[in-house]
């Protein structure tokens, strides 16, 4: 099959039906970009803000991709698994939360605590918490999103009540009041619901 452009004769290949055999690293890294792309997208609007400033030559989803990829993933193939402690929801300047804790007390409830930072080199107590809990067992979310500020030092999170008994991940993040700036996200650990 041949073609003119700008009166040049050109030949194309006729395209290629042959079948897709891709080799075992090539599936292995399939499956990986499945498990973290799908449990990414379940925190595309977070991924957005924690991941603004990747916005020259990538988008804040794409720079959370190729890091989680890189570092969060864990296992070995086929059983890939999301090591959450690498997680990381937010990459930026603001000072980090001090000492942040979870406890609980109350059902289906989380008790987030930490202790005033002192002076700020780069954040204000005007700054908003971001708070991301995923339960595994029923592979879903719970989001509490610039409710509290850094200087409330305290915040109780209510999660589903189907979410008693089972076993969460919690992170958290800073947000400036005008949303342009972030922290370096926290991993809070894993914590039994009652």
């Amino acid at each position: 099959m041949g073609a003119v452009m700008n009166g040049i004769y050109y030949m194309r290949s006729l395209p290629d039906f042959g079948e897709d055999n891709p080799t075992v690293p090539q599936i292995n890294v399939r499956l990986k970009m499945t498990l973290i792309g799908s449990w990414l997208k379940l925190l595309k609007a977070q991924i957005r803000v924690g991941f603004q400033s990747f916005n020259k030559g990538t988008t804040p989803f794409a720079a959370a991709m190729g890091y989680h990829l890189k570092n969060a993933v864990t296992g070995i193939a086929p059983d890939f698994t999301i090591d959450y402690n690498k997680v990381v929801i937010s990459v930026g300047e603001l000072d980090k939360i001090n000492s942040p804790g979870v406890a609980t007390t109350e059902d289906a409830q989380l008790d987030i605590s930490w202790l005033a930072n002192g002076s700020l080199q780069y954040g204000a107590a005007t700054d908003k918490l971001t708070f991301v809990v995923y339960n595994p067992v029923k592979m879903e979310f719970a989001f509490s999103v610039g409710l509290v500020q850094r200087s409330a030092l305290s915040y109780d999170m209510m999660l589903p009540v189907a979410w008693s008994g089972d076993e969460v991940e919690s992170w958290l993040s800073v947000v400036s009041l005008n949303g342009k700036v972030v922290s370096n996200s926290q991993y809070l650990g894993s914590t039994a619901v009652l």
